[in-house]
């Protein structure tokens, strides 16, 4: 399974940055991926709860698009998983022919793991649970086998993590206050690329005087299919473009010769 390479790893929760519709926040957790001999995919997944209760549960899935059966699952009878490409894994559960829960993977530009739950409470309402995981591996406040040791956080786990949160913030600032610079440029070249193509369409029209900078005027199409400038506006016309087949645009001649459409 080629397209698994990227997700055979033990993935960190990191549950400061999930957002979570349904069931208890935890508290700390880890997320384990492999791949058998039977090219089935095996998840481990572990967690405590803000109450201290450690769970988990594990899931043998095959990601060939085809219904099998859910044997681990209690709410579910049939999975099917598969890949959509190389960073994204999804796996669709149902119950009687109905589906009842979807999970999907996806690995982020900046390397986390986001997996998005979406299901349904017994009342029949749909949430909706995102959860994000790690690679830098820190110490987990408990043991991820029956037989493991003890583990309890080290002081420079505490730091890495604070360390790669402040990391995070800053650069997720930073990449923000980049895009809506990149937004804002993108809509002003816009904007004079529409005025460049309104300015071409009236420098080759008709105009039968001297526009004076500030000013407004209309342009009008011909019966030929050619344009013209003209002071006189639809509404002066009776409503309509008068002996012009069309009123095109209200416009404005501004300081640097260009030509803007008034609304």
């Amino acid at each position: 399974m080629i397209q698994a390479y990227h997700f055979m790893a033990s993935w960190q929760l990191f549950p400061e940055r999930g957002v979570y519709e349904s069931g208890m926040r935890p508290r700390s957790g880890i997320l384990r991926m492999e791949a058998s001999s039977d090219r089935s995919l095996k998840l481990h997944t572990a967690w405590v709860d803000l109450e201290n209760n450690a769970l988990g549960f594990d899931l043998d899935l095959q990601p060939d698009e085809q219904w099998h059966p859910a044997e681990d699952m209690e709410d579910a009878e049939e999975s099917k998983s598969w890949f959509p490409d190389g960073i994204s894994f999804e796996t669709e559960f149902r119950k009687e022919g109905k589906p009842c829960l979807n999970v999907s993977y996806r690995i982020m530009p900046d390397g986390y793991l986001r997996m998005i739950q979406k299901g349904y409470r017994p009342d029949g309402s749909s949430y909706t649970n995102t959860t994000y995981y790690h690679k830098q591996l820190s110490v987990l406040p408990y043991s991820s086998s029956v037989s493991g040791a003890v583990i309890r956080p080290t002081e420079e786990g505490l730091i890495r993590h604070k360390a790669l949160t402040a990391m995070e913030e800053q650069t997720n600032m930073q990449i923000e206050q980049i895009r809506k610079q990149i937004e804002l440029l993108a809509l002003q070249a816009q904007e004079i690329q529409n005025r460049k193509e309104l300015s071409m369409m009236i420098y080759k029209a008709k105009i039968t005087f001297s526009p004076v900078i500030g000013q407004t005027y209309h342009l009008y199409e011909k019966a030929d299919g050619s344009h013209i400038l003209s002071l006189i506006s639809p509404r002066e016309w009776g409503g309509g473009a008068g002996p012009f087949r069309e009123h095109i645009a209200k416009v404005r001649l501004l300081a640097d010769h260009t030509w803007v459409e008034e609304r």
